[in-house]
């Protein structure tokens, strides 16, 4: 009995809710409702650049390939400016990520320094001040001004 009654009263709340919190009725939207997917599968591609410049000691490339599973591999390199060349090859995917081996060729080459003996010469000269004039730090030149001074009408 006792179970019918708390059956009863688990169903008039129910209801009782539903009438105080009822559900919105929305109405559909004006605009058009897209559900097209934009996940289109890997599409396969390669490409391969490099530039040597040896004026500008640029030394640099990359290739890269991927197939229609979404696997790509490829690599790049580089030159230091110590002089090696920093080789990096990579594989990416899904499943492990972005996995890179990075390699060093060539010894670092780090040139001993060595202060320079020059002294750049003065740009101009000091200024040569007359010899009426005492010495520099007491010379003060007597500047007039260029226009009068303004006058304010007195009210």
């Amino acid at each position: 009995m006792q179970v019918l009654i708390v059956l009863a009263a688990a169903l008039i709340a129910t209801v009782a809710s539903n009438a105080y919190y009822p559900k919105p009725a929305y109405p559909t939207p004006a605009y058009p409702s897209y559900s097209k997917s934009y996940d289109y599968a890997p599409m396969p591609y390669s490409f391969a650049w490099a530039v040597k410049d040896d004026y500008t000691y640029n030394d640099y490339a990359h290739q890269e390939t991927a197939d229609d599973k979404g696997y790509v591999s490829g690599s790049y390199r580089t030159l230091l400016p110590d002089g090696r060349t920093q080789t990096v090859t990579y594989k990416a995917d899904d499943y492990s990520g972005y996995v890179a081996d990075v390699k060093y060729d060539g010894d670092a080459k780090y040139p001993e320094y060595k202060p320079s003996a020059y002294k750049p010469a003065a740009a101009y000269p000091s200024p040569a001040y007359p010899s009426s004039y005492p010495a520099y730090p007491a010379y003060k030149p007597a500047y007039k001004p260029a226009y009068p001074a303004p006058a304010y009408p007195k009210y």
